[in-house]
Order: C-alpha cells, then structure tokens, then sequence
C-alpha cells in the first residue's frame, strides 16, 4: 500500500512523494530496489536529499509494562542535490541492500504479523517531511525456509511472531532488536516443552540459530527456560538432511545438552539470556490475530483467527503513522 502525503512542512502547494518498491518480497542482505516519483509543487522547489527509512514496530519491555514502538534500524540516502520545477515529474530510482538481520514478514506467502515499512523522508529547502510509507514484505532467507520447514515436517506449529527490543547476549546480533518466532511442540515432544522460540541472526558469512524451550515442571521440579545455539552456512542448504539436523538440535536443548560454555554466554538463564535492554522471564503469546496454523507440509498452511494478509498492510500506514515519536 502506498501512502501520498502532501509535504506539510511546506503547505498546499508544495511537492509529493510517491516511492514504489519492485513488486515481489525481498530477502535479508539482499538488494530492495524501486523508485521514488516526485511531483512538483506550485513553486520551484530544491530537493537537498531523499533518504529511505526502514523501520519496524518493536515491542519493548518497561516498568509500567509492555509497549510498542518504531524502530527505524537503516536509513539510505538516495538522491538530491537538484531542483524540482513547479508541477515538474521526477523519478529517482534506487537500490539498495537490506541487512541481514532483517526480520522475515512472511512464509510461503503467508503473513506472521510482523510490521515493516519504508519511509521517504524528503528534505526541501531546509525543512523535512517524511511523506511516503510503503509496506516491506521480506521472505527467508533458504536456510531460513529451510529450518522452518524441517520444523513444520517435524510436527512443531506456528504459534506467533514478534520483534523484541534489547539484544542476545553471546552472539554476534547487529540490530537494537531480534525476531522471535513461538512454536507450539511437536507431539513427541510436548510432554517436556510448552513451546518452542526461535531466532535467526543472519550475517554475510552464516546464520546464527538460538532455541529457547519453555520447559514443563516434573514431580519434583519447576518448569524453566532451556537456550542452546547453533551456527549454519549459507552455502549447503541444499545438501542437508534438516528433519534429522534440526529434530536433533530440538533433542539437545530438550534435554539439556547445551554446547560448550553457552551459559557463561547466555547469562543467568533470562529469557535468550539478553542483555540490559531486558527484563528476565518475559514472555510474549500471540498478538493481534497473527497466530497461524501448523501443517505437515510446512508451518504456514492456513491462518487462524479470520486475519488476512490485507490486514497486516492497513496495519502498516496506521501504526506508523500514530507513533513517530516512540522512534527515539
């Protein structure tokens, strides 16, 4: 969805933006191509620059509870420098790359809930606007698509998504935030977990895997939260056996085998043992109907709750919108 807003720093009169990305979801640390559209104005105005904001809603942790914020985690300056003539039309086209740790919106064309958009922030003689948001759609990465599946194959659930302020301690995350994929267990496994999460932190060279199991209370013992941590290459995703792969990481954190000197790197056991961004045994269930169902062809088959994907799209220009001054 595309969003056309008349600068107005400038009032009636002034430019609009209209930015357009290539259609299709993009990847993480690949390009994200389009071109923005001006429109001149009644007068001869000077473009100082065009900058393309991408941002994310973050839910955070605080004393007086859970909130929810925009996150702006790039910014890329594509253009400017040139005068835009009264009622002139001017493209600039860009491209540029995402980064790694991009959170995924979607898999196999279904939406998980998570919101981020694209801002155009357009500066005009010396006043700002940001004057264009467009939804960003992102899928897995193949290794990504491939755990999920394997995950799917294996008979876990999609229960949530979300994206969580703070970091992760021992690993090598880049973003002020973390995508957090919730799981329902798989059957042979649901006599020891309530459930599952999941957090991919991709980079140039691999792919940082971090389980955390909720597990259930014995007899003589309260339930309590499991981390364990693995790494995968970009390069032979292809070549493995992931069923077998992952069920076994999903077996080593079950049972507690965690690898060598995780928990020095993971903390005091809070939740993926983060940093002080974080608040220890918080625990975020599903939100905003975003819950989708699991099946044996993978985990997104169906979604639950009467949501469509069109919704998340609203969603974009509304929550944005109403919450530019969480950003700072």
């Amino acid at each position: 969805m595309v969003f056309k807003r008349l600068l107005g720093s400038l009032g009636v009169g002034g430019p609009t933006v209209d930015t357009v990305l290539d259609p299709g979801a993009a990847q993480p640390g690949t390009s994200l191509s389009g071109q923005v559209h001006l429109q001149g104005g009644d007068a001869d105005f000077d473009i100082e620059h065009i900058t393309l904001e991408l941002v994310a809603r973050v839910e955070a942790e605080h004393e007086d509870g859970e909130r929810e914020g925009a996150v702006v985690f790039d910014r890329f300056t594509v253009g400017g420098g040139f005068r835009l003539g009264a009622g002139e039309q001017y493209s600039v086209p860009f491209s540029v790359t995402l980064p790694w740790e991009t959170p995924v919106t979607e898999l196999y064309g279904q939406a998980l809930g998570i919101v981020l958009g694209v801002r155009t922030e357009l500066a005009v003689a010396g006043a700002k606007d940001k004057g264009d948001l467009d939804q960003l759609r992102v899928r897995p990465l193949p290794a990504q698509e491939a755990i999920l599946e394997a995950l799917g194959q294996l008979g876990f659930g999609f229960r949530s998504a979300d994206l969580e302020y703070g970091r992760i301690g021992g690993t090598g995350q880049q973003l002020p935030f973390y995508q957090e994929i919730e799981l329902t267990p798989a059957p042979q496994y649901a006599h020891a977990v309530n459930e599952i999460e999941l957090t991919f932190l991709a980079s140039p060279g691999g792919m940082e895997v971090v389980l955390e199991a909720d597990k259930r209370g014995g007899l003589f013992s309260s339930g309590h939260d499991a981390v364990t941590r693995f790494t995968v290459d970009h390069h032979d995703v292809e070549h493995r056996d992931w069923n077998t792969e992952v069920d076994g990481w999903i077996r080593q954190l079950v049972e507690g085998r965690a690898s060598h000197g995780l928990h020095a790197a993971y903390g005091h056991g809070g939740h993926h043992g983060h940093d002080e961004h974080d608040h220890d045994g918080h625990r975020s269930g599903p939100g905003m109907g975003t819950a989708i169902a699991a099946g044996a062809a993978g985990l997104a088959v169906g979604v639950v709750g009467g949501m469509v994907a069109a919704e998340v799209v609203d969603e974009v220009g509304d929550f944005f919108e109403g919450d530019e001054e969480e950003e700072e």
